[in-house]
């Protein structure tokens, strides 16, 4: 392995502002919140502070519509409130990762308002994606990730401009090398002001193939994926190593991208040790094991994966990276459901137990954990009655195109799809007590809190001494203590490769060898797993070890 870096022994909390804390009364979060939070934080133990979008915005996507890089979104506060936070977690020595979202800006942004404005001498016009017609109608097939065609018709100026999102979210033309720089410019602004790094939004996604070819399509499916042609595109690792060059290169940073569609080839290219392009980044795959078997649903289901096929894949990284590039490791975020309810068994029996064990799963793998907001906790899925509950544009999108549009699925099937896999399970606000609007507001917050604030909240998992927040501490602890977390092999334990109840690895170095065992079942089980005399356990989620006995969602770690 070469030279360890700082981030390899980082953990990452995600901060999604708008659900956290809210300061002022109007029931959004923001970020005089976040700073009176700090302390909630760094207690937890964790390194970096990952914040989603903090700038101004029309907020048609949760703020992953831009329209200005440089100012901050009036609902979260203003600079000074942000430098404030700067300031107060640097004195923690909590460092700040934020959303770098350069695939696509807002429509609203002065670049694509003066793109709009003619095609003749504007050097604004090739900041964006425009195409003639062809044949009277869009320049090819390809589907908006949220639903209908990627392509939007400019009346004023006889062309199409092409949004992969919403058709507010144009894309921007990375081929032309004055956005490049625009981007850069802006990426050195915030440097200055002292953040501490980047997560990029759908950065696979700023290569356009060449032609612009038509994407796959099916019977079922009206537009063609353009995922499928436009992930990991022809010079994505030029434009990224373009990036390191001029920017990235130049600071001691974390840096993390979210790579929709990549493999574990291109993975070692983005995330490669040579440290070219990122530190990291973030794949997909384990996230897409429990879609739904019709291609037309997409994700939209409400079936658990097997265990087999979680690790199946979760090994599948560990082992092509290893010594080669570095994981990113994660549960859920702000796109997924909660991991409890997904994963685990979110009933009162058996929350606590199983959201610790798929912790205890995680941390002890190679790469660099992300902690969501409230997974310390074992916040749960929402399960909203209404689809007017819900606020995310991809789910009420998807239920119309699903329910009313092509009636591919019954209203009550697509609401038990959406109770499973919504955005919005993630985006509840976060729950600090059990007071009203859970602490989180003085006033009615901009998306219902979960009706389980009341046992389910921070001040709770405070004076209980056996929460899974105290747990989550454990294993942050663990991992800045012991190198073999670190640098240590993966291997899964040979007589585990096909049980379809426990989860059971090894991680060894030249020192220590760990023996990680998962009970994935609600189920007693019996099993044995050959230790050494001299060993000591390091972590469990009961209160005793009953050795070859594994009670339901047991987990715990041995090392010799």
């Amino acid at each position: 392995m070469t030279e360890e870096k700082w981030w390899q022994k980082a953990v990452v909390y995600q901060i999604y502002p708008r659900s956290f804390q809210d300061s002022n009364g109007d029931g959004i979060g923001d970020l005089k919140g976040i700073i009176s939070r700090l302390d909630y934080v760094k207690k937890l133990g964790v390194d970096v502070i990952w914040l989603n979008p903090i700038y101004k915005t029309p907020n048609i996507d949760g703020g992953y519509d831009i329209s200005d890089y440089q100012a901050i979104n009036p609902d979260f506060g203003n600079m000074a409130d942000f430098e404030a936070l700067l300031s107060k977690a640097h004195q923690l020595g909590l460092k700040i990762m934020m959303d770098l979202v350069v695939n696509h800006s807002s429509s609203e942004h002065e670049w694509f308002k003066k793109s709009r404005q003619g095609r003749q001498d504007n050097p604004y016009r090739d900041y964006y994606i425009w195409h003639d017609p062809v044949d009277g109608h869009a320049p090819n097939n390809w589907g908006s990730f949220f639903s209908g065609p990627a392509w939007t018709f400019d009346k004023d100026s006889g062309q199409y401009y092409l949004h992969l999102f919403a058709k507010e979210q144009p894309d921007l033309n990375w081929e032309n090398p004055n956005v490049r720089q625009s981007v850069f410019d802006m990426m050195n602004w915030w440097a200055n002001k002292g953040i501490d790094g980047f997560r990029m939004d759908v950065i696979s996604l700023i290569s356009k193939p060449t032609g612009l070819p038509d994407g796959p399509q099916s019977a079922e499916a009206p537009f063609g994926n353009a995922a499928d042609v436009v992930a990991n595109g022809p010079r994505v690792h030029d434009y990224l190593q373009e990036m390191h060059q001029k920017v990235l290169g130049r600071y001691n940073w974390i840096t993390v991208g979210e790579t929709a569609g990549v493999t574990v080839e291109e993975s070692k290219k983005y995330a490669n040790l040579d440290g070219r392009e990122l530190n990291m980044v973030f794949q997909f795959e384990h996230m897409g094991l429990d879609g739904n078997p019709n291609p037309a649903l997409g994700k939209w289901y409400d079936q658990p994966v097997t265990l087999e096929a979680l690790r199946h894949n979760l090994t599948k990284w560990q082992t092509a990276l290893s010594g080669t590039a570095w994981n990113s490791l994660y549960w859920n975020n702000h796109d997924q459901p909660r991991v409890v309810s997904r994963f685990g068994n979110d009933s009162p029996a058996y929350r606590v137990y199983s959201a610790k064990m798929l912790a205890t799963i995680l941390h002890f793998m190679q790469g660099t954990p992300y902690i969501y907001q409230g997974e310390e906790l074992g916040m749960t899925n929402v399960n909203f009655d209404h689809l007017s509950d819900y606020q995310d544009l991809e789910s009420i999108n998807a239920y119309h195109e699903l329910v009313d549009d092509t009636q591919l699925v019954a209203p009550e099937t697509m609401m038990s799809y959406l109770h499973a896999r919504s955005r919005d399970n993630a985006r509840t606000p976060m729950q600090w007590d059990n007071s009203a609007h859970a602490g989180f507001s003085t006033a009615t917050p901009w998306l219902k809190v979960n009706h389980n604030y009341h046992n389910i909240n921070v001040e709770s998992a405070l004076k209980d001494p056996n929460s899974i927040f105290y747990f989550y501490q454990r294993l942050i602890q663990l991992r800045h203590e012991l190198p073999v977390i670190t640098d240590g092999r993966f291997a899964l334990v040979p007589e585990n490769e096909n049980d379809n109840a426990v989860f059971a690895y090894t991680r060894q170095n030249n020192t220590q060898t760990l023996l990680i065992i998962a009970n994935f079942t609600d189920q007693t089980l019996t099993r044995h797993y050959p230790l050494p005399t001299q060993h000591k356990l390091l972590i469990q989620n009961y209160s005793d070890d009953q050795g070859e006995t594994l009670r339901p969602f047991e987990a715990k770690v041995y090392a010799y």
